[in-house]
């Protein structure tokens, strides 16, 4: 799209009819000449606006009508944030439920609007009676009149300077064939039913009974708020050491994690993404796996934040300085990744906004301030925030807080528990960085109620956490790609198969091959996703009781010898480096919406398939992945697909490559597979072309 800001728009307008033209009495005025109805994409019926990524391509659809039989046509008016105005024609795409649909590939990051135009469409009304009538011979002296006097019209208009001189040129031959009484009939009205005329008009047709509906708000983010790969790691772990001789273990640091960056890099993520760096309490410190025991060495957990040494705006002793994170940003930026900070809005005991700011904490009838509890965990070592005291104080110290890692090169923020937060402060805090930093991203991590998660998403969150990683058989999964995909114009899904707090049964009693497995499930389904650090090395043993992992990161230093690993044929990065490969080769695989699934005789294989035509790739050339894959770890099989061949815009047998192996193979309408969960668990295929 071209684009267009909507500076001052809050809310659609109702439908009206265009002024000039006014509404017959007795009828509502509001409703315009020609009902528009059920626009999208539209987020509560405009209340929040709805948003896109720069280079995504969106529909826009709406419900228009009209009595009778005469045609009309719909057009999209988008207007970029310059100010400048684009006018695209929706296609009716099923008459029977009057739905019509447009495409734009969203252009440069802003505030657009778009507003919707209905109207009678008086040319092909008249083309349509031609059509009928001249080869019946029926009334054929009244219809070539009614032909001039529409053609007339268009010549009235560019005269007018309302359209190029071209149109007139065409018109008026068109008006002398329908006057030229030494024709036949057929052939004076040929030149007016011809293909270049017929252009012209569906490009600027005449349209009488202009019904408005807009404007509508759509907001357009960087790329990086819909693609992206994350890599998510503990800075103190990458480096740390054990050495008695030394009195036990000592930090990695900032220093040290930056040296760990060509490594992600190489394997093709986007996103480098620390847990918190910030000091740590001594109150009521964690010891390993959340337990109370406490021994010398224990790092605490990075989200009890604060001490003697500062709290949000500062950095850990242990890690090193402001200069070491900013030589971080800098050599990650070298390297073309981005950098994302943990956001934990929660304090330590030992934070100095506890003693500053006692206001901004629950206190207890004891006189105590309440710890964070999710029982049956209890987290003494953290104290939750309150805003229900000293609202406006407690928004501006977090602003602060935020917009000084921005000046240090944060350009994405991961927000640990933003539904236990009042959502109108993230609709307010996000609303400032959308004017103040637009290009910084914020990422949800709200494993939580569907309404909240999907507030989140329409009062500014750019990404939400999702529940793909509890999401594991064919019909799980597809309803909820399909869910997914109906809210993208509010609520982007990142896919994460772990996290440092979730280890879920599929993951720990299925191995390697689980890990294989829902890598590339994440890798293909979702335009971003992520891994926890270790996951190449398929760290899967549970703590009893829980979906996490045993010793969590959270209470100690991990190590890890990834190198060693690589070296001895028993780590993953290969597989995640060709994953995000294979994304950023292939467009398709970095939409959201454009996602249709198809059969398999096997019910625990998933089939589904990614299009982008040629206009919406950016190469010039259509684009089609399509991913055939088991969803259980335990099992192989063999089993017909059967595709719908529309949907990959192929006819007839076709040549596909699978993108993990380069096999390439003929396949047609119902081709047989053969997966394997310890040798091929999936196909990840892009159809080459039609096969002679």
């Amino acid at each position: 799209m071209t684009a267009s800001s909507h500076a001052s728009a809050t809310a659609p307008t109702p439908a009206t009819t265009a002024p000039g033209a006014p509404a017959p009495a007795g009828l509502d005025a509001g409703l315009g000449r020609i009902p528009i109805m059920l626009v999208e994409p539209v987020v509560d019926a405009g209340r929040f606006p709805a948003s896109a990524a720069e280079g995504e391509r969106v529909a826009v659809t709406a419900n228009a009508f009209r009595e009778g039989h005469d045609a009309m046509g719909v057009q999209l008016h988008l207007t970029a944030p310059d100010g400048t105005e684009e006018v695209l024609p929706l296609e009716s795409i099923n008459p029977g439920l009057d739905l019509w649909r447009t495409h734009i590939v969203a252009g440069a990051p802003g505030h657009w609007s778009f507003r919707i135009e209905a109207f009678s469409a008086p040319y092909d009304t008249w083309a349509h009676v031609a059509e009928v009538k001249i080869p019946a011979e029926i009334d054929v002296d009244l219809v070539l009149a009614e032909g001039v006097l529409v053609l007339s019209r268009i010549v009235e208009e560019a005269e007018g300077g309302a359209r190029p001189a071209s149109d007139a040129t065409l018109a008026r031959a068109a008006i002398d064939a329908l006057r030229s009484a030494s024709l036949s009939p057929q052939a004076r009205i040929a030149p007016a039913l011809a293909a270049d005329l017929r252009a012209v008009m569906h490009a600027r047709p005449l349209r009488d009974g202009v019904t408005v509906s807009g404007p509508y708000r759509l907001i357009v983010h960087r790329r990086r708020a819909l693609v992206g790969s994350w890599y998510e790691f503990f800075p103190r772990s990458e480096g740390a050491r054990f050495d008695p001789a030394e009195g036990g273990w000592r930090s990695g640091t900032l220093a040290s994690a930056t040296a760990s960056l060509d490594r992600i890099a190489a394997m093709g993520f986007d996103v480098a993404y620390l847990t918190p760096i910030h000091p740590i309490g001594s109150t009521f410190r964690k010891g390993r796996n959340n337990t109370l025991d406490v021994v010398e060495g224990d790092p605490g957990s990075p989200y009890a934040i604060g001490s003697a040494e500062g709290g949000h705006e500062a950095i850990h002793p242990d890690l090193g300085t402001v200069a070491d994170f900013e030589a971080f940003t800098a050599r990650a930026h070298e390297l073309g990744l981005e950098v994302a900070l943990d956001i934990a809005l929660q304090c330590s005991p030992d934070h100095p906004w506890v003693a500053e700011h006692p206001e901004w904490f629950v206190v207890r009838p004891d006189g105590t301030i309440a710890y964070a509890e999710n029982p049956p965990k209890k987290y003494q070592d953290i104290y939750p925030l309150s805003f229900d005291t000293d609202y406006a104080g407690l928004y501006t110290a977090i602003r602060d807080v935020l917009e000084l890692w921005v000046s240090r090169g944060v350009t994405l923020f991961r927000v640990d528990n933003p539904h236990t937060k009042p959502v109108r402060f993230w609709e307010e805090l996000l609303a400032e960085f959308d004017r103040e930093h637009p290009e910084v991203v914020f990422l949800a991590e709200a494993f939580t109620r569907p309404t909240m998660m999907h507030t989140l998403g329409k009062v500014g969150f750019h990404q939400s956490y999702t529940y793909f990683t509890w999401r594991h058989t064919p019909q799980e999964l597809r309803e909820y790609a399909l869910e997914l995909a109906d809210a993208a114009r509010y609520m982007r899904p990142s896919f994460w198969p772990t996290t440092h707090d979730i280890l879920t049964p599929f993951m720990s009693e299925g191995g390697a091959r689980a890990f294989r497995l829902r890598a590339i499930l994440a890798a293909t389904l979702s335009p971003t996703w992520g891994i926890y650090s270790g996951y190449e090395l398929v760290e899967d043993v549970p703590r009893p009781g829980a979906q996490e992992q045993i010793d969590n990161e959270k209470y100690e230093y991990k190590p890890r010898d990834y190198a060693a690993a690589l070296r001895e044929g028993r780590s993953l990065e290969p597989l995640l480096t060709r994953l995000n490969t294979i994304r950023r080769d292939h467009p398709a695989l970095q939409s959201l919406t454009d996602v249709d699934f198809h059969e398999a005789d096997d019910p625990q294989v998933l089939v589904f398939s990614k299009h982008l035509p040629a206009e919406a790739t950016g190469t010039g050339a259509p684009d089609t992945v399509l991913v055939v894959s088991l969803t259980e770890h335990d099992r192989d099989c063999a089993t017909t697909i059967r595709l719908d061949m529309s949907r990959l815009d192929v006819h007839g047998p076709f040549e596909v490559e699978d993108l993990l192996t380069g096999e390439r193979f003929t396949w047609d309408a119902e081709p047989y597979v053969i997966l394997s969960a310890a040798s091929r668990p999936a196909h990840v295929l892009r159809v080459v072309r039609a096969h002679p």
